[in-house]
C-alpha cells in the first residue's frame, strides 16, 4: 500500500486518541474528530481499533459524527479488523447510505466469506438508493457466484460506472466476455469519473488486452499508470504476457506522457488564447488538461515558455496539477534556462508533488545536458516505481545505460524486466 499521504497532519496515536474523546460540542473546531478518526488508519493497534468501534457504536445523529462514524468504517476496513466485522455488518442497515457504502467496501477489505453477510450485501442491489457500483464490485471481488443472476440486469444501466462494473462482474464471475468491448469504450467517455471507474473494472477483469486502450486514456498519469502496472504485472506472472512485446511500449508510452500520445475526447472551438490554454492546466478533468498542453505545444512553441514561468511564479508553484504540467511542457520544449527548476523539482519531497519528480526527471533528459546524470543516479535510488522509471528513460536516452545496474535486482517486477529483457 502506497502510504505517502496516509498522515499528511503528523498526528500521533496518542493525540488523535484524545481528540476523539472530547465531546464534539467542546471541540474547538468539530471537524477534528473526522481529522483523528482518519489517521487511525497509521496505528493498527488494539487501542485504534476499539476506539474505531467505539465510534461506530456511538449514534449521535450530529452530522460531523455521522461523517466520523463512515470514515470509522473504511478505517477498520483498511486496518484489516476481522474482529470488528460484528460491528461492519450491522452497518449495512444504517440509515445513512453513505455508512453502509462503506460497510460493504470494508467487508471486502476484510476479504469476508460469511455467505450470509454476501448475502445481505446482494440484497441491497435491490435499493435504489445504494451504491451498485460498489455492491456489485465487492460481490465480484469475494467471488460471490450466488450473486451473478441479480447483478447482470445492471449491465444496462443507465448509470455507466455501474454498468461497467455489471459487465466486468459478468465477465469475472461468469465468463461471458461478449460485453466487455462496452467498458473499454467509457474509457473515451465524457464523464472523467466513468473513465477512471473503468479503468479499474479492467484491473479487476484481469483483461490485459485493454492495456493499450488504458495507456492512451484521457486521465491522470495517476490512474493510467496504475492500470497498466497491475495489468501487466498479474499477466507476466501469469505467463500470459511478454514484458518487451506486450508491456513496454505501452509503459513507456505513459511515463513519458506526452499529450500527443493521448486519444483526446475534448477540443477546442474556436482559437484559444495562449492564457486560457495556460489556465488549463489546472482543470480538474486531465481530458482538458491534456488538450491544453498539446495545444500550447503546436501553436505556442515560442511564446509558451516565459508565460509558463511567469504562471508558474504566481500560481503553478503550488498547485500539483499545473506544477507538473508546467514542468513536463518545459521539458518537451527543450526550454535550458529551466534546468535549475527541473532540479529543484526532481528533488521535491512533499507528497503531493511527487508526479513532478518523474515530469522533471525526463524534462532533463528532454535537455540532453550529461551534467544531470549524476543526479539522476542518485534519483533513481528513491522508492517510487514512475521516478525510477522516469529516470531510466532519461539515462538511456543522455546515453548512461549502465546506470540500468543500480536496479537490476529492483524488488519492483517491471523494473526488473525493463532492465533484463532481451
Amino acid at each position: 500500500m502506497d502510504n505517502r499521504f496516509s498522515n499528511i497532519f503528523g498526528l500521533t496515536e496518542e493525540q488523535a486518541l484524545a481528540t476523539i474523546e472530547i465531546p464534539l460540542d467542546e471541540l474547538e473546531d468539530k471537524s477534528d474528530r473526522y481529522v483523528a478518526v482518519s489517521h487511525l488508519i497509521n496505528f493498527p493497534t488494539e487501542r485504534s481499533i476499539n476506539t474505531l468501534i467505539t465510534v461506530i457504536e456511538d449514534r449521535d445523529p450530529d452530522m460531523y459524527h455521522r461523517i466520523s462514524r463512515r470514515k470509522a468504517v473504511e478505517s477498520l476496513g483498511r486496518l484489516k479488523a476481522t474482529i470488528a466485522l460484528p460491528i461492519i455488518r450491522s452497518c449495512l442497515q444504517d440509515e445513512d447510505i453513505y455508512t453502509v457504502e462503506n460497510a460493504v467496501w470494508a467487508i471486502g477489505e476484510l476479504e469476508c466469506q460469511d455467505q450470509d453477510i454476501l448475502a445481505e450485501i446482494t440484497e441491497l442491489l435491490r435499493q435504489e438508493t445504494q451504491n451498485h457500483r460498489i455492491i456489485i464490485q465487492t460481490l465480484a471481488k469475494l467471488n460471490y457466484q450466488p450473486a451473478l443472476d441479480k447483478i447482470k440486469p445492471f449491465t444496462k444501466a443507465e448509470n455507466d460506472p455501474v454498468a461497467s462494473a455489471a459487465i466486468a462482474t459478468v465477465a469475472r464471475l461468469g465468463g461471458d466476455y461478449s460485453e466487455i468491448d462496452r467498458v473499454i469504450g467509457f474509457l473515451q467517455n465524457k464523464n472523467v469519473t466513468t473513465r477512471r471507474s473503468c479503468i479499474q473494472d479492467l484491473i479487476d477483469t484481469k483483461y490485459y488486452r485493454a492495456i493499450p486502450a488504458i495507456a492512451t486514456t484521457p486521465v491522470s498519469i495517476a490512474f493510467r499508470l496504475r492500470g497498466v502496472r497491475l495489468l501487466a504485472e498479474a499477466g507476466i506472472n501469469e505467463g500470459a504476457l511478454d514484458f518487451r512485446r506486450d508491456v513496454e511500449s505501452h509503459l513507456d508510452l505513459v511515463i513519458r506522457d506526452n499529450p500527443t500520445d493521448i486519444r483526446h475526447i475534448y477540443q477546442y472551438v474556436p482559437e484559444v488564447s495562449l492564457e486560457s490554454l495556460i489556465q488549463g492546466l489546472y482543470h480538474t478533468d486531465f481530458g482538458w488538461c491534456y488538450l491544453a498542453s498539446k495545444s500550447l505545444l503546436e501553436r505556442y512553441s515560442d511564446t509558451a515558455p516565459q508565460a509558463l514561468l511567469d504562471n508558474f511564479t504566481l500560481e503553478g508553484y503550488n498547485d500539483y496539477g499545473a506544477h507538473y504540467h508546467i514542468i513536463k511542457l518545459l521539458g518537451w520544449l527543450k526550454h535550458a534556462p529551466s534546468y535549475d527548476l527541473f532540479v529543484e523539482s526532481l528533488n521535491k519531497a512533499e507528497p503531493q508533488f511527487q508526479k513532478s519528480r518523474a515530469a522533471a526527471a525526463l524534462a532533463l533528459g528532454n535537455l540532453g545536458d550529461t551534467k544531470a546524470i549524476p543526479l539522476l543516479k542518485e534519483a533513481l535510488t528513491k522508492p517510487i516505481f514512475d521516478l525510477k522509471y522516469a529516470c531510466l528513460l532519461a539515462l538511456e536516452k543522455l546515453g548512461a545505460k549502465n546506470a540500468w545496474e543500480l536496479v537490476i535486482d529492483d524488488n519492483n517486477l517491471l523494473i526488473r524486466e525493463k532492465v533484463i529483457s532481451p
